[in-house]
């Protein structure tokens, strides 16, 4: 039997700008159509902090990460984040037609040469295969080499665990430890249990309007 993809090994992350990275959510409110999901949302986060955001299917734990990452106003209240921002989603934003390996080179170009960790994320026999026939666990792979080469210090991940197998799972655990031990930020939306020492969790149901 061929061995785990995922490499437990840690990830260097020290050539990062962490000094000073800061988030701040002053009294955020979400509106989707008709329907007021949450409202009086507040929280401030440091270096070194992680946040998990919990709750059902539909309580906006999405829009929130997506008020975070700018992409998406927020009903009422602000919004403060003092560091660059890099976002975890469904969508790898990886061209599908590429090769794997020239798709992240794409990317590479615009964020900077720095180290993807593309091989120990298990990559490295994929470079060569479209994005379009990757598996959703080998896409998540491929959009967390992403994440890592960016080298930002907000982390903002919705729904990071899906389509992961156990090992998998543990790896991204890893990398958000890490991440934090080298002074970023986490803010992870899951409805699955996310095991990190000293994360914060907010219940998006104690904030339903």
């Amino acid at each position: 039997m061929r061995g785990s993809p995922w490499q437990g090994r840690s990830f260097p992350l020290s050539g990062v700008a962490m000094q000073g990275a800061r988030l701040t959510a002053s009294n955020i409110a979400c509106q989707r159509g008709d329907r007021l999901l949450f409202q009086n949302v507040d929280f401030a986060l440091e270096g070194g902090a992680a946040l998990q955001l919990t709750g059902a299917n539909g309580t906006g734990k999405s829009s929130l990460i997506r008020i975070l990452a700018g992409l998406l106003p927020a009903f009422a209240g602000t919004v403060n984040r003092q560091c660059a921002a890099a976002l975890l989603d469904e969508r790898p934003a990886l061209d599908p037609h590429l090769p794997l390996g020239r798709a992240l080179a794409f990317w590479q170009k615009l964020d900077g040469p720095e180290d993807n960790q593309a091989m120990r994320l298990g990559l490295g026999d994929l470079l060569d295969v479209p994005v379009r026939y990757l598996s959703t666990g080998q896409k998540k792979r491929a959009a967390l080499a992403r994440l890592i080469g960016q080298r930002a210090p907000l982390w903002l991940l919705d729904e990071p665990l899906n389509g992961l197998d156990s090992r998998g799972v543990a790896l991204v655990e890893a990398l958000a430890a890490e991440h934090c031990r080298g002074g970023g930020i986490c803010v992870i939306a899951s409805h699955q249990p996310f095991t990190l020492a000293g994360i914060a969790r907010l219940d998006l149901r104690d904030f339903a309007a």
